[in-house]
This record gives C-alpha cells, sequence and structure tokens, in this order.
C-alpha cells in the first residue's frame, strides 16, 4: 500500500509540472502579478528583477544597468531635502477652468479625476528647506499629473516661490519633467513661460544662484522657458530633453534623426548642458555648488586695512 501511495504522490507531481509546462501563460500571468505587487520591481531597461526595497535605498536607480526610473514629486523631496526642514509654499492654489475646454471630455472633469487619482492639486511642488544644512528654494514637478504639463497654477506657484528667494536671498533649484504647455488652458499656460522666466530675471539681478535639474522628460514649453535660463544646467544620465518631438522633426527635415538625438548625453556635447549627474550624487554635487556661490562678506578690518594701504601707497 505505501507502493501505491508514494506512485501516486509521485504521479502527481509529474503531472504538476507537465501542467506548469503547458499553463505557461498562466504563469508568465501569475508572475507579473507578483511583480505588480510592489515586492519585486523588473527593470524596463535590462530586465533584472530588483528587491523593491534595495531599489528604493538607491533612490530608484538600477543597480545592475544605472537605469533612472522615474520617481514622483514627494519622493524627490525627500531625497534632496533634509528631514523636517521642508516648509511647502502656496498649497492652496487650484487650477481653474476658464477656456471651459473640452476634448474627449470636460477639462474640469478631467483635473478633478487626476487630483483624486494621485492625491495631487496639481503638477508642482513648491517649498522652502535645507539641503545639507544650505537653505534652497525647491520646486519639483510631478510627470503623472497631466504629463507635467504647465498650467497657470503652475506658472503662478513657481513664480511666487521664485519670489520668495529673491527676498530671502535663497538659490533656487526646480527638478523639470514636462510635456510642456497645458494646452487646455491655451495662451493663459504659454504666459507662464514669459512670468517665471521675468522672476528669474530678477532673481538673477540680484546675484542669486539658480539650477535647474532636466529629468526625463522635459519637452515643449518648460524646455523653451525656465528649464534653460539657469546659471548651471544639470541633467540625470539618458534623460530626454527637447522642445518639438523626435517624430515631428523627421517629418519637418525628412531626415533620421541619430539614435541619442535629444538625450541629456548629446545636450552636454553641443554645450545645452553643462554637467549630468546621477540621482544618487545630485544632493551632494548641489550642496557643492551652492556652497561655492554663497555671498562671501568681507570682515570690516579687511576693508580697513586695504583702504589704509591704498591712502599711505597714494600719498608716498
Amino acid at each position: 500500500m505505501a507502493n501505491n501511495e508514494e506512485s501516486r504522490g509521485l504521479k502527481s507531481l509529474f503531472d504538476w509540472f507537465a501542467n506548469r509546462r503547458k499553463s505557461g501563460s498562466i504563469s508568465l500571468e501569475r508572475q507579473e502579478r507578483e511583480i505588480a505587487d510592489g515586492l519585486w520591481h523588473k527593470c524596463s531597461k535590462c530586465g533584472v528583477l530588483a528587491y523593491t526595497k534595495d531599489l528604493k535605498a538607491n533612490q530608484m536607480v538600477c543597480i545592475e544597468c544605472g537605469h533612472h526610473n522615474r520617481v514622483d514629486s514627494d519622493e524627490r523631496i525627500r531625497q534632496l531635502i533634509d528631514n523636517n526642514t521642508w516648509k511647502p509654499l502656496d498649497e492652496h492654489l487650484r487650477p481653474t477652468d476658464p477656456l471651459e475646454f473640452r476634448d474627449r471630455k470636460l477639462y474640469s472633469d478631467r483635473l478633478r479625476e487626476t487630483q483624486d487619482k494621485i492625491g495631487l492639486i496639481d503638477a508642482v511642488h513648491t517649498g522652502l528647506g535645507q539641503i545639507n544644512s544650505l537653505p534652497i528654494a525647491l520646486g519639483v514637478m510631478d510627470f503623472r499629473f497631466m504629463g507635467g504639463s504647465m498650467g497657470s497654477v503652475v506658472g503662478e506657484k513657481l513664480t511666487r516661490m521664485i519670489e520668495q528667494a529673491t527676498q530671502r536671498r535663497y538659490p533656487v533649484v526646480i527638478v523639470c519633467t514636462s510635456g510642456g504647455a497645458r494646452m487646455q488652458e491655451g495662451m493663459l499656460s504659454l504666459m507662464q513661460m514669459a512670468k517665471i522666466s521675468a522672476a528669474l530675471q530678477r532673481h538673477k539681478d540680484a546675484r542669486l544662484l539658480y539650477i535647474p535639474v532636466l529629468t526625463n522628460p522635459t519637452t515643449g514649453g518648460v524646455t523653451a522657458s525656465f528649464a534653460m535660463l539657469g546659471d548651471i544646467i544639470l541633467a540625470e544620465p539618458k534623460a530626454t530633453i527637447g522642445f518639438a518631438g523626435r517624430r515631428v522633426i523627421e517629418q519637418t527635415l525628412r531626415e533620421k534623426l541619430p539614435e541619442n538625438f535629444q538625450t541629456a548625453e548629446d545636450l552636454l556635447l553641443h554645450g545645452f548642458v553643462d554637467d549630468i549627474v546621477p540621482r544618487t550624487q545630485l544632493k551632494n554635487t548641489l550642496t557643492q555648488l551652492i556652497a561655492l556661490h554663497q555671498p562671501v562678506l568681507t570682515p570690516p578690518h579687511m576693508v580697513l586695512w586695504e583702504t589704509m594701504s591704498l591712502t599711505s601707497t597714494a600719498a608716498e
């Protein structure tokens, strides 16, 4: 009897393996479900499975190939700003529908659905904080909100943040990711390009530092305005950066563009970007740049000594 039970158990085990081979598609679906549960993450570039906790500890950069996965604005703030120093600005500003725009659905409905889905009021976070104990004004765009498109609220929040930074004499850092201007707001969206640029000019006139960080993707009206107005322009590796889309340019020029066209590496080669900084090194790089550009006040006794020296030399 024992032999019969063992043979039945062995047979059922063989049947189980055979069934798994026959139902490969089911196994793949089950595997994808398990990956989607959040315990593991499959890299979209190299296909390596990574433990999500380890990936987050590496700031969502693939440990195997260095691919920079997209992160949301809240996570970006946690990566850059010191704990318990973040003070958000203008959280009460909400987008409206002044043109009563409608495509496949009402713009007002699209706004409400997006807000409910991802828990953001609009496509940018702005605030004041510290980065390795240095004060900073930070704006972080979020691609999840209608492709990070720049509407009236995005422009107003960034402008107010820059004005606050000018008054407090803080450096400004804006982490850019956007598909461009928000077409549902028409000309009102395009006006934000000039408004933000004017605020940045006043910030520059005060001899203060502005650093945009271009992440994947940064396109359209954002690239055509504040993303390219930095004193020092940084980019993440392999980020797509440009104005018009690749397909539009190819159709216009009737030429095949190079594979690396509109990448951060190509822009660095042609002088549009000052440096490419991996996300894991971004906080320290920003700290060094801000520290180097802090205004240095000359001690009064040094000024007096130089004046006396010049006076005595002139007298001689």
